[in-house]
C-alpha cells in the first residue's frame, strides 16, 4: 500500500493539502496561545504582587513599623483581592487566617523574591499559590511582607479563556473549509469549462477551443489548437498534394500511354525526347509534392538546434562547391533551440545556402540571429543583382530567372511554403556586395 496513492481531481488533492494544513496550522496556533497564555498570566500576576508589596511596605514605613496603626483586614482584601502576611519583632497579621499554614512557613524563613506553593493541604486553603516576599527594616525593626495569590482559580479562568479559544478555532476552521471548498470551485470553473469544450470538440460541435480561460491556461488552449491547426493543415496539404498530382500527372500519363500503345507509329528520336520530357515534368512534379507532404509545421514539442544544423549544411554544401566560400555568423549559445521541426528547419536553409551556392561568385554568408520575440536567417551571396521588378515573383513554384543553372525553380518556393505554415515572414534585397539576400524572420 502506498502512502500517496494518484490524485482522483485537482478539487480532491488541493482540499487533501490544504484542509490538513489548515488545521495543522490552526492547532499549533491553539497550542502557542496556551504556552503565552500561561506565561503572560504569571508575568502580570508577579507584577502586581511586586506592586502590592510596595504599597504595603510604604504604608509600614510611615507607621514606623507600628502594624496597629494599618488598615489591614478587610480593606487589604477588598482593594487588593490577594491574600497577604505582615510580620515584625511585636506582631504578625495573615488575611485571610485559612491561609495561615501557607504563608506561616513563608514569614518565618526563605529568600526573598516570587515562591511558589505546590500541593499544600490547608482546610479552607488553596493548593497551589504565588507568593513574593520582601524582607526590609524600619530602623531598627525587621519586617516581612508577603502577598500571594490562588494560582488555582487563574488557572480555571485562564482554561475557560482557553476553551472559547479552541471552539472560536474549530468554528474558523470550519469556516476555512467553507472558503477552500468555494475558492477551489470558483478557481476550477475555467477546467470545467475547458473539458466542456473538449467533450464538444470530440462531438464535432466545434473546431477550435474558445474558452475565456486564467492566464495560466492560455499557453494550454494555444497549444492545444496549434495542434489542430497542424492537424488540418496535414490534411489540407495531403488532399492538395492529391489534386495536385491528379491534375499534373494524369495528362501526360495519358499521352504516354497512347504513344507507347499505338502499334502504327514508330518512335522516333523526336518522340522518344517528347516521351522523356513529359516523365521529366511527371518527376518533378512527384518530387516537389513529396517534398511539401513532409513539412511538418509548428508542432509542440519540436525543436531543433540551429547552430548545429547550420554547420553541418556548410560543411556539406563546402564540398559540393569546393571553389566558393561559406561563412557562419551568430552570437547564439550553442545550446540555443529552435521551436522548428528540425527537417522543416533543415529545407529553410539547405534551399537557401544551396541557392546562393549556385548563384554566388566566391562566397555565401549566413547569419542566425534571436531577439526576445524574434527569430532572422539571413542568407547573402556575391552573385548577379537582381531586378527590382523580379524581386516580387521570388519564390513563386517552378519560375527561374536563369535555365542554364541547374534546378527546377522549386528551392525558394519550398521555402516560402514552410515559412508561411510557421506564421513567419521571407523578404528579398539587393545584399552589400550586389548579390541577393534573402532574410526569413519569425
Amino acid at each position: 500500500m502506498t502512502l500517496f496513492r494518484k490524485p482522483a481531481s485537482v478539487k480532491g488533492t488541493l482540499l487533501a493539502l490544504l484542509l490538513p494544513a489548515g488545521i495543522g496550522l490552526m492547532a499549533l496556533a491553539w497550542l502557542v496561545h496556551g504556552l503565552l497564555l500561561d506565561r503572560m498570566a504569571r508575568e502580570f500576576v508577579e507584577t502586581r504582587l511586586k506592586d502590592e508589596v510596595a504599597f504595603l511596605e510604604h504604608q509600614i514605613r510611615d507607621s514606623d513599623g507600628k502594624l496597629d496603626t494599618l488598615q489591614t483586614g478587610d480593606y487589604f482584601q477588598e482593594v487588593f483581592h490577594h491574600a497577604f502576611a505582615i510580620r515584625s519583632l511585636s506582631r504578625t497579621i495573615i488575611s485571610p487566617d485559612s491561609w495561615a499554614p501557607l504563608l506561616m512557613p513563608l514569614l518565618e524563613s526563605g529568600p526573598d523574591g516570587t515562591r511558589r506553593v505546590h500541593d499544600a493541604e490547608a482546610a479552607g486553603a488553596p493548593s497551589d499559590i504565588l507568593a513574593y516576599r520582601k524582607s526590609f527594616r524600619v530602623g531598627e525593626i525587621p519586617v516581612v511582607v508577603i502577598v500571594s495569590e490562588d494560582l488555582g482559580a487563574l488557572k480555571r479562568s485562564q482554561a475557560e479563556l482557553h476553551a472559547w479559544t479552541a471552539i472560536v478555532s474549530v468554528l474558523l476552521i470550519l469556516l476555512l473549509v467553507a472558503v477552500l471548498w468555494v475558492g477551489i470551485t470558483l478557481s476550477m470553473r475555467p477546467v470545467v469549462t475547458l473539458k466542456a469544450a473538449l467533450k464538444r470538440l470530440q462531438d464535432g460541435e466545434i473546431s477550435r477551443i474558445d474558452v475565456q480561460a486564467p492566464e495560466e491556461f492560455h499557453p494550454l488552449v494555444q497549444q492545444l489548437n496549434q495542434l489542430l491547426d497542424s492537424l488540418d493543415q496535414r490534411l489540407e496539404r495531403s488532399r492538395e498534394a492529391l489534386a495536385n498530382l491528379s491534375h499534373s500527372v494524369k495528362t501526360p500519363i495519358a499521352a504516354v500511354r497512347q504513344i507507347l500503345e499505338d502499334n502504327s507509329r514508330p518512335l522516333d528520336n523526336d518522340l522518344r525526347h517528347q516521351m522523356a520530357s513529359r516523365l521529366g515534368d511527371i518527376d518533378k512534379q512527384l518530387e516537389a509534392e513529396m517534398r511539401r507532404s513532409r513539412f511538418a509545421g509548428p508542432q509542440v514539442g519540436k525543436s531543433a538546434y540551429p547552430l548545429k544544423q547550420a554547420r553541418d549544411l556548410l560543411w556539406m554544401l563546402g564540398r559540393l562547391y569546393p571553389e566558393k566560400s561559406f561563412e557562419l555568423s551568430s552570437s547564439l549559445p550553442e545550446e540555443t533551440r529552435w521551436p522548428i521541426e528540425e527537417h522543416d528547419l533543415n529545407e529553410i536553409l539547405g534551399n537557401l545556402l544551396d541557392n546562393a551556392g549556385k548563384w554566388s561568385s566566391r562566397c555565401v554568408e549566413l547569419s542566425l540571429e534571436q531577439g526576445k520575440e524574434l527569430t532572422r536567417i539571413t542568407v547573402t551571396d556575391d552573385g548577379p543583382a537582381v531586378e527590382a521588378k523580379e524581386m516580387a515573383n521570388l519564390g513563386q513554384r517552378g519560375l527561374r530567372l536563369d535555365e542554364q543553372t541547374p534546378g527546377h525553380g522549386l528551392g525558394l518556393a519550398i521555402v516560402r511554403d514552410i515559412v508561411a505554415r510557421y506564421g513567419g515572414q521571407i523578404h528579398f534585397s539587393t545584399g552589400s556586395k550586389g548579390g541577393l539576400r534573402v532574410m526569413v524572420e519569425f
